[in-house]
């Protein structure tokens, strides 16, 4: 095949397209053209859905919404007329702020509670409310009203429990003390079935705005403020019966230990005394005996027992400042009578008793001491 003239019509145009694209105005075409095709193209991720909207008004179906052919991936649409509004396609997070309500037994609380929702119809969800803070707004709304039906419906011990075959631990020394302590009452719907109630009472109204409730639960209750010191009071006063029944039967019991602590120490104090009246008996009875044995041996011994004896009873009853007054024949005053001086010149042997001293007719007018009798 021979090579074009280089006047072929075809090389002309060629080396006019060329030199118009090189040229300033060639290449602010290439470039507008270009804006034009990137602003007409855009991508849609898996975890969104998309609303194309033309002068405010939504234009076709919602993108990656449902599985199908117009899923996730590379889109058009007309640039500078059309919108490409995004939505989340994961489940969102709903933390309603707590609430005061009253339970059917007349109870103040606190409930705090959360959700969990997502995008079902994102066309209708546009429409409707256009982004997620007017979502959470109506959210706040109506789960905050369906919460508040369903608990004044019900005690305040359903929406406590959850569980309806619990039972309550016993203490075993609680019940020993005889303390009554309150129970729990049975339950018949539980607060598991509370929030399927309120569940089943929202999803219905948050349908209409393209939205699918998927989950309520309730996350914290609390008594109001001046209900709690109440309950702490009560609580106190349960533990503090408690706590004086204890303290009560420990009294008893040390009244019982004392009791028998003073029983054994007045035995033993009389077994010891017993046995102490028993040891002196037998050794007065000896201490007789002996002293039969040695001064009945003789009439001498006799006399001098009785001397003694008296000499004792002088020195137990006289004394510096002691006065007494007897009379002449008195018997008391026989010694202190017969007392003479001793004779000049005369020295007591040593180891010679004081009863030599005396004069014998001391001895003489005593009474005779009747002998002891022996010992059995």
């Amino acid at each position: 095949m021979s090579p074009l003239p280089i006047n072929h019509p075809l090389l002309q145009v060629g080396r006019w397209l060329s030199g118009l694209v090189l040229s300033p105005l060639g290449l602010i075409a290439l470039l507008a053209i270009g804006a034009v095709f990137l602003g007409g193209a855009y991508t849609v991720d898996q975890t969104e859905q998309v609303i194309v909207t033309q002068f405010g008004r939504p234009v076709g179906t919602a993108i990656n919404a449902h599985d199908g052919p117009n899923g996730a991936g590379l889109h058009f649409k007309l640039p500078m007329i059309q919108t490409v509004n995004r939505f989340e396609k994961r489940i969102l997070e709903w933390d309603g702020p707590p609430s005061e309500m009253t339970t059917r037994d007349k109870l103040f609380i606190v409930v705090d509670t959360f959700a969990r929702w997502r995008i079902s119809d994102p066309l209708k969800y546009f429409q409707s409310l256009r982004d997620e803070r007017s979502a959470v707004s109506r959210l706040d709304d109506i789960l905050g009203s369906e919460t508040r039906n369903v608990v004044a419906r019900h005690d305040l011990i359903e929406v406590v429990r959850s569980d309806r075959d619990r039972v309550a631990e016993k203490d075993d020394t609680i019940e020993e003390t005889g303390v009554s302590i309150s129970s729990l009452p049975p339950i018949q719907f539980g607060r598991r079935a509370l929030e399927k109630e309120i569940l089943a009472a929202a999803q219905p109204k948050v349908t209409l705005w393209g939205i699918e409730l998927l989950d309520v639960r309730i996350k914290r209750l609390n008594y109001k403020t001046g209900v709690i010191e109440k309950i702490y009071d009560r609580m106190s006063s349960e533990r503090m019966q408690i706590a004086e029944r204890f303290r009560s039967q420990g009294a008893g019991e040390a009244a019982k230990i004392e009791g028998k602590k003073e029983k054994d120490l007045q035995k033993i104090e009389s077994e010891a005394y017993l046995k102490v009246q028993e040891i002196m008996g037998e050794a007065d009875a000896k201490a007789s005996e002996t002293y039969a044995s040695a001064y009945g041996s003789s009439p001498k011994a006799a006399d001098f027992y009785r001397f003694v004896k008296t000499l004792d009873t002088y020195r137990e009853t006289l004394d510096r400042d002691a006065t007494l007054v007897l009379t002449t024949d008195s018997e008391f005053f026989r010694l202190l009578k017969s007392i003479g001086p001793a004779s000049a010149g005369e020295t007591p042997p040593e180891g010679t008793p004081i009863p030599a001293m005396i004069p014998p007719a001391i001895l003489e007018s005593s009474p005779p001491v009747p002998a002891a009798a022996p010992a059995p």
